[in-house]
């Protein structure tokens, strides 16, 4: 009993000898001969000691977070035109071999402090994350201009890329020795795409949600999508309560129950061929129980891809299924401050544009221009997935996504699928998997299983690979082993401390959940087909 004793009190010993080992490493920790990358400040904090940090687009406290040593970093990102990136790593002190980049999301300027600390630094993660080379939320693009030309730049791509040198080589002089394996976690915005585009040996494995890739055809749709609509005096305008309690419920009336379940939830909406004319109004009826000739007109419109006269594609339509939030989207009376930011201050460089100014030469110009080389559509990935690299990509977009249409996902995923069978001898499925979250609106929310490891979610079930993406995506990395479902949680509320409302198998495109029996709240009674 006395051994047992004294060996305890000698671990306990050990333990605290290391941790402030670690607290003094952090504190002292002065990288050396990384050029245009300045340290800020470090800052050590103790397994669950309070971390208390914001900034305009992120902000996390926590106390339930293990020790990390908190590197501040300046990354210079264009020396003759004196623009730089904040940067930060976070260095777990129960490291697990491998980096992860967080990304941003729309214009977002600050770093990604809720999920450096709610799923880099918890997994075991060094996490690097960065400003993109300017301060704002993420519908704010005033900073953008007019000609801020080095500023969009930084934003479109060069701040990610030279974070994430700077974060590899701050996480290789802390812990002495290299990064085993380096990973991407994002949602709405391309900028893991365009990397893997341009550099294809910054990541192993990127797991993207509903990605912003298609700037210049993404913000003219989105025009597209409110002119449907507004002006909100307008004859086709639709309030809010005419999307939740007249829409919405015939659109579940005429499709919920296609996939074998009525719940609220449509799995595959790609087969709901929803007809608007049965909420006709009658003579004398009450308009706000249902829809005029010109709303009928809109919500066509607004359901359907978007070509020009042209017949030239630019982008996908809503889909019947995510009606309560549409209206917090591009389809309410007050038109989403990003699309109008993009066109003054990104493309046009005029302060006085409003929608009302729009026309379909945007969209080529746009395409000319590409503010920022924003756009991630290049179909070839083959220097990212073929030997000797062999970089995977998990990509997952709610089918009720409110601000980019799910279209977009599919789009650029069927580009990639059709490049690579005519032009390689890779099978897209062996580097490349997309899968679809019926009910999830943009990036989470929604009624649906919308927790599975992503940003801006709420926890998953747990950390396996089985019910969390960034882990199926280290286990395919590094094991081979691609996942075919994924299940996701829906909790009460979105509160995790409420309980588990459902669970959801989370399919591979372009198969598609259905009921086969049994118990609705479990992923158990669905198949993937």
């Amino acid at each position: 009993m006395a051994l047992r004793t004294t060996l305890a009190l000698l671990s306990g010993v050990a333990l605290a000898l290391a941790a402030d080992d670690l607290r003094t490493s952090c504190a002292r920790f002065a990288p050396r001969d990384i050029p245009g990358v300045a340290v800020v400040a470090t800052t050590h904090f103790a397994a669950h000691a309070r971390v208390d940090i914001s900034n305009i687009f992120s902000s996390i406290n926590a106390t339930d977070l293990p020790a990390f040593c908190r590197v501040e970093l300046v990354v210079t990102t264009n020396a003759t035109g004196g623009s730089f990136a904040n940067t930060e790593v976070w260095l777990p002190d129960d490291w697990n071999g491998r980096v992860l980049t967080i990304g941003n999301g729309g214009f977002g300027g600050g770093i990604a402090v809720a999920d450096l600390g709610g799923v880099a630094v918890p997994q075991g993660f060094a996490g690097i994350s960065t400003n993109t080379g300017h301060n704002s939320s993420s519908a704010d693009g005033q900073w953008a201009g007019p000609h801020n030309d080095n500023a969009i730049i930084d934003w479109g791509w060069r701040a990610v890329h030279l974070s994430v040198i700077a974060g590899k080589e701050i996480t290789k002089q802390y812990y002495r020795k290299s990064a085993k394996r380096s990973y991407y976690l994002g949602c709405s915005t391309g900028m893991a795409l365009k990397e893997i585009q341009l550099f294809p040996d910054s990541f192993d494995g990127i797991v993207i949600g509903s990605p912003a890739n298609w700037m210049t055809h993404l913000q003219p749709w989105s025009v597209h999508m409110s002119l449907n609509v507004l002006p909100a005096t307008s004859s086709r305008f639709i309030p809010r309560d005419t999307w939740v309690n007249v829409i919405g419920p015939e659109v579940m009336k005429q499709c919920d129950a296609l996939d074998g379940l009525s719940d609220g939830i449509i799995n595959d909406p790609r087969v709901c061929n929803f007809r608007p004319e049965v909420l006709t109004c009658r003579p004398g009826q009450n308009t706000s129980t249902c829809l005029t000739a010109d709303q009928i007109s809109a919500v066509h419109r607004i359901y359907a891809d978007y070509y020009e006269a042209d017949q030239t594609y630019v982008f996908g339509g809503y889909y019947p299924g995510g009606e309560n939030a549409y209206p917090t989207g591009l389809v309410g009376a007050n038109p989403f401050a990003l699309v109008a930011d993009w066109f003054r201050f990104f493309l046009l460089n005029d302060t006085q544009w409003t929608m009302n100014d729009y026309n379909a030469s945007a969209i080529q110009l746009g395409d000319e221009i590409n503010p920022g080389q924003s756009n991630a559509i290049d179909p070839n990935l083959t220097a990212f997935a073929a030997a000797p690299h062999h970089g995977k990509v998990l990509h997952y977009v709610g089918w009720a996504d409110q601000l980019i249409s799910p279209g977009n996902s599919l789009h650029y995923y069927e580009t990639v699928h059709e490049f690579t069978l005519g032009n390689s001898t890779l099978d897209v499925d062996d580097f490349y998997r997309l899968f679809t979250v019926p009910g999830m609106n943009h990036c989470a929310g929604g009624q649906a299983a919308n927790a599975f490891g992503g940003v801006s979610q709420p926890r998953p079930l747990s950390l396996e690979p089985e019910h969390n993406i960034l882990a199926a995506m280290v286990r395919w990395v590094e094991e081979g082993v691609a996942p075919t479902t994924i299940t996701g949680v829906k909790y009460k509320d979105d509160d995790v401390a409420s309980g588990v409302a459902f669970t959801r198998p989370l399919c591979k495109y372009p198969s598609m959940v259905r009921f086969r029996g049994g118990n609705p709240n479990l992923a158990s009674s669905f198949d993937c087909t």
